[in-house]
C-alpha cells in the first residue's frame, strides 16, 4: 500500500474492531486520528455484554492510543442511553462519515458500499479491503489432514485431537502456551473471517461468547468471565463418508430406504453422529427426494441441492412453517439439546414429514427417553420408529419401537391389558424395554436379559433348562412374566415330565418358584436351512465358527433339536463345557453323532 498523507483519518467501525488501523498507521501518516464518541459509546456498551466486537475494538483503540498518544482524539455528539440500546454499528458508521465531512477528514472502511456512500455525499474516502479468503487464518495453521479438533487456553499449550472419531489422540501442537494477546487476534480474525470469506457465518453470539462457522470449521470462543480466561475449540470433520461405507445389513438398509420415518442418531460426543446424518442426508438427497437440515450452527458438509437452515438465525415457528411450505421429503435435525428443539421434531414428525434427528446420548434407550414427558406415550411410536446408536464412527445398535395391546412384562391378570410401547433390538427382535403408563407416571422397564430386579428372572432361563436336564436331554426356557416361564422340550418326554396326576411338574414349579408351561418342540420352531461351520475347541469352551454374523441359529444332534443362540458379528457360537447343553454336545462328538446347524425360521 502506497502512503497517503491525510492530516485527519476517521475510521468506521470495521476499521477498528478488525485492528486494521495500527497496522496501516505508517503507510497512511495521518497527523491525528478522529473517533465519533458514539462509536467509543457503543465498544464500551458491548464489551460490558461480554461481546467479541466491544472488547476487540476497545483492545484497537488502546493501541492507537499508546502509537499515537494525543493525536488520538473522540469526538461527535454522545447518543442517549435508549438510542445505545438499539443502535447498530452500520447507524454509527453513518455518524463517522458524517464526523469526516464535518472536520474535511478522509473516511476509512472495509465496505465498498460505504465508500460509495461516502464519495456520493462528498466526503474523501478510502476503501481498504481485507486481504481476502486467500489467506490462511492462524486458526487453519494448527490442523492437517487428521486434525479433528484444535484447543487453544491462554495460559496453556496449544493441543489437537487427532485421528478419527472413537480411535484418536490428544497433542500437545508446541511447548509454548499461547498469551492472551495471542488468542485475541486470533479470535479477532475468526470473528471479521465472515466478511472476507463467503462460506464464513457468526452463528451465535452471547455474552461471554462467540460460534463461528468458518468453511469446514466449527469454531467456539469464550472469554471472561464466562470462562476463567479466554478460549477458542475449532472442530473439523476429517472424512464425508457414504451410507455405503457404514456395515449395514440388508434388513437395515431396506428400512431406510423404504420404512424409516422417524429417525433418532443417538451417540456420545465425538463418536460420528453428524458424519452419519450427513451421509443419511446425501443418501436421501440422492434417492431424488427433497432434502432439508436444521442446524445449530450449520456445520454439516452437504451437496448444494440440500438447503441448510440455521435455527439461531431463526425460530421454531418460522423453521415449522417454511418446511410445511417447502414441503420437503425429508429433514435431518442435527443436534437436538432444549425442548424447544424436541418440540419442534415433534410437531414436525406428527405434520407426517420424515425426520432423522440427532441428540447426545450414552446408548440408544436414553435417546427415547429424552421425549418422555415431551410427547404423549402413545405418540413416540408416531414419531420415532427407529434408533440407530453410533459408537466409534460406525453403527452399534439399532432399535425398533412399536405400539401394541398387550398385559405387560411382569403382570398375570388378563384385566391389566393396556397400549404398551415396545422397542425391540432390530436384529435379533429381542424385546428390550416396554414403555406404558403406570397410574399417572409413564414407566420404563427393561426386559429380558436386562432385567434382574426380581427374584424369578434371577433364575435365569439357563437355570430353568439345567433344571429340566434331569428329565430330557432337550429344554429350552422362555420368561413369560416374572412369574411364569413357557418351557420347550421334545414331544417324546413331555408325559414323563408332567408325571402322574401332574405331580412331577408340580414338584418342578414349587423348586423353581415358577408357573411352568409345557410346550411340545416342534411347536417352538420350523426347520431352516443347514449352515456350514467349523468346530474346535479352546480351553473350557466349544467354538462353532459359521459365516452368518448376528443369526440365531440352531442346533441339532442326530436330528433332535439342542439348543439356539444367536452367532457374534464374526459369526461364532460360544459354549461352555460346564454348561448342560455344553456337556450335551461334548457327549454327542465324543459318540460320533452328527452335529447340524440350521438357520432359525
Amino acid at each position: 500500500m502506497k502512503a497517503v498523507n491525510a492530516e485527519k483519518i476517521v475510521p468506521d467501525s470495521s476499521i477498528i474492531t478488525e485492528g486494521i488501523l495500527s497496522k496501516k498507521l505508517k503507510s497512511l501518516k495521518a497527523e491525528e486520528v478522529i473517533i465519533h464518541e458514539a462509536m467509543f459509546q457503543l465498544l464500551e456498551s458491548e464489551a460490558a455484554k461480554e461481546k467479541a466486537a466491544g472488547y476487540l475494538g476497545l483492545d484497537e483503540l488502546k493501541n492507537l492510543r499508546t502509537l499515537l498518544g494525543e493525536k488520538l482524539r473522540i469526538s461527535g455528539k454522545r447518543i442517549s442511553s435508549l438510542e445505545l440500546k438499539h443502535i447498530s454499528f452500520d447507524e454509527i458508521d453513518s455518524y463517522a462519515r458524517q464526523l469526516a465531512y464535518d472536520e474535511n477528514a478522509l473516511f476509512l472502511t472495509t465496505s465498498k458500499s460505504k465508500s460509495i456512500s461516502a464519495e456520493a455525499s462528498g466526503v474523501k474516502a478510502m476503501l481498504i479491503v481485507p486481504e481476502g479468503s486467500a489467506r490462511k487464518l492462524k486458526i487453519e495453521s494448527f490442523f492437517d489432514e487428521i486434525t479433528m479438533s484444535v484447543h487453544l487456553k491462554e495460559e496453556v499449550p496449544p493441543y489437537a485431537k487427532k485421528g478419527r472419531p472413537g480411535h484418536w489422540d490428544f497433542v500437545e501442537l508446541r511447548e509454548k502456551p499461547m498469551g492472551q494477546e495471542e488468542i485475541k487476534q486470533i479470535s479477532r480474525e475468526i470473528i471479521e473471517s465472515p466478511k472476507e470469506k463467503p462460506d464464513s457465518f457468526i452463528e451465535i453470539e452471547r455474552a461471554g461468547s462467540t460460534i463461528v462457522q468458518m468453511g469446514r470449521h466449527r469454531i467456539v470462543i469464550t472469554r471472561p468471565p464466562f470462562s476463567d480466561g479466554w478460549e477458542i475449540t475449532a472442530v473439523k470433520p476429517i472424512k464425508k463418508l457414504d451410507l455405503k461405507d457404514y456395515n449395514m445389513g440388508p434388513a437395515l438398509a431396506m428400512r431406510i430406504d423404504k420404512e424409516a420415518t422417524g429417525i433418532l442418531i443417538a451417540g456420545a460426543p465425538g463418536n460420528g453422529k453428524t458424519t452419519f446424518a450427513s451421509s443419511l442426508a446425501e443418501y436421501y438427497a440422492g434417492q431424488k427426494k427433497i432434502v432439508k437440515t436444521i442446524e445449530a450452527p450449520r456445520d454439516m458438509l452437504l451437496s448444494p441441492a440440500i438447503t441448510q437452515y440455521a435455527i439461531s438465525h431463526g425460530d421454531a415457528q418460522e423453521i415449522h412453517d417454511i418446511l410445511l411450505l417447502s414441503r420437503p421429503d425429508y429433514c435431518v435435525f442435527d443436534e437436538m439439546r432444549n425442548t424447544r428443539d424436541f418440540e419442534l421434531y415433534i410437531d414436525l414428525r406428527l405434520a407426517g414429514i420424515g425426520l432423522a434427528g440427532v441428540v447426545h446420548a450414552t446408548n440408544p434407550m436414553d435417546a427415547v427417553q429424552r421425549f418422555i414427558g415431551r410427547a404423549e406415550l402413545g405418540v413416540i411410536p408416531q414419531i420415532i420408529d427407529t434408533v440407530i446408536f453410533i459408537d466409534e464412527g460406525q453403527i452399534g445398535k439399532v432399535l425398533s419401537i412399536k405400539m401394541t395391546v398387550k398385559v405387560p412384562s411382569g403382570m398375570t391378570e388378563a384385566d391389566l391389558a393396556r397400549p404398551v410401547v415396545e422397542v425391540r433390538d432390530f436384529e435379533t427382535k429381542q424385546l428390550e424395554f416396554e414403555m406404558y403408563s403406570y397410574g399417572e407416571e409413564t414407566v420404563v422397564v427393561p426386559i429380558g436379559t436386562e432385567k434382574k430386579s426380581t427374584a424369578v428372572h434371577s433364575l435365569a432361563t439357563k437355570q430353568i433348562e439345567h433344571a429340566f436336564m434331569d428329565y430330557t436331554n432337550a429344554a429350552q426356557a422362555e420368561m413369560i412374566s416374572e412369574n411364569k416361564v413357557k418351557v420347550y422340550v421334545p414331544e417324546r418326554d413331555m408325559a414323563k415330565i408332567i408325571g402322574k396326576e401332574g405331580r412331577t411338574i408340580e414338584q418342578i414349579e414349587k423348586r423353581l418358584g415358577v408357573r411352568i408351561q409345557l410346550e411340545p418342540m416342534q411347536s417352538m420352531r420350523k426347520e431352516g436351512s443347514p449352515v456350514k461351520f467349523n468346530l474346535k475347541e479352546r480351553g473350557n469352551y466349544i467354538i462353532l465358527s459359521t459365516n452368518k454374523a448376528g443369526e440365531s441359529v440352531e442346533a441339532y444332534v442326530d436330528g433332535n433339536f439342542l439348543f439356539t443362540s444367536t452367532t457374534s458379528k464374526k459369526g461364532d457360537i460360544k459354549v461352555s463345557k460346564k454348561s448342560p447343553i455344553g456337556n450335551a454336545l461334548v457327549k454327542a462328538l465324543d459318540l460320533g453323532k452328527s452335529v447340524e446347524l440350521k438357520v432359525s425360521e
